[in-house]
């Protein structure tokens, strides 16, 4: 089956206002940048993110922020987002933080099929509030349910025409999981290749878990700099 879509725009053409959306992501490294774009034309609204983290001001997730578009957040790490952090504050935005394997572990679970688990992480903080705890072999446990999605917008380096998806390096994060955790999963890539092309050993999503495949036109690929001290003038 073909899954090639011809633009960002028809990839994204029936996300609806007040779905549930995964993106993939860590940092900065990859993000499905094409596909946002649309999404900021199309001008959804109300959105209910699930990502790693919230991009930052002026890229990524941050411009879904800028677009109002998001009216509540699943991550794990938001630290780099001013626009975010007075939208909390204001009470603008819900935002649920949790600990980063768990949320990869609830994603993975959610497309797993496996509607709940224990983990020891948070137990006896504000993270376990509410949850059903259990003692295994003498240590507390938390239940976590999974997370599945309407639209999972994931980022991929290779794919064919069926959906089948190579990732590139840490690029690769948190966008397996997000692919097979949706009903609906969109893959925005750098190169399209023909059905048999691909090395079989390097495919990490099998095209069974893709619906539609699109070819990413622009990709700026920031980098974050940090500095533990102040740096000389260039």
């Amino acid at each position: 089956m073909n899954k090639l879509i011809n633009s960002p725009d028809a990839a994204v053409a029936d996300v609806r206002d007040g779905m549930t959306v995964m993106l993939g992501s860590f940092g900065l490294c990859g993000i499905p940048e094409n596909l946002i774009a649309a999404l900021i034309r199309k001008g959804v609204k109300g959105l209910r993110t699930i990502s790693n983290n919230m991009g930052v001001d002026g890229f990524g997730m941050g411009l879904m922020l800028e677009a109002g578009m998001i009216q509540s957040h699943i991550g794990s790490y938001v630290g780099e987002n001013r626009l975010l952090e007075k939208l909390v504050i204001a009470g603008e935005l819900k935002l649920t933080l949790i600990p980063q394997g768990t949320l990869a572990e609830r994603i993975r679970a959610g497309g797993a099929g496996i509607p709940a688990f224990f983990v020891s992480a948070g137990v006896n903080t504000v993270v376990g509030e509410g949850k059903e705890t259990r003692e295994f072999d003498g240590k507390a446990y938390l239940m976590e349910r999974s997370l599945r999605a309407d639209v999972s917008l994931i980022k991929a380096w290779k794919a064919d025409r069926h959906g089948n998806l190579v990732y590139r390096k840490t690029a690769r994060n948190f966008n397996p999981a997000m692919a097979t955790a949706a009903e609906l999963t969109i893959a925005e890539v750098e190169e399209l290749v023909e059905p048999g092309q691909l090395n079989p050993d390097e495919i990490a999503t099998p095209g069974i878990y893709v619906d539609r495949v699109v070819l990413g036109t622009e990709f700026q690929k920031p980098i974050e700099w940090r500095f533990i001290k102040e740096h000389a003038q260039r």
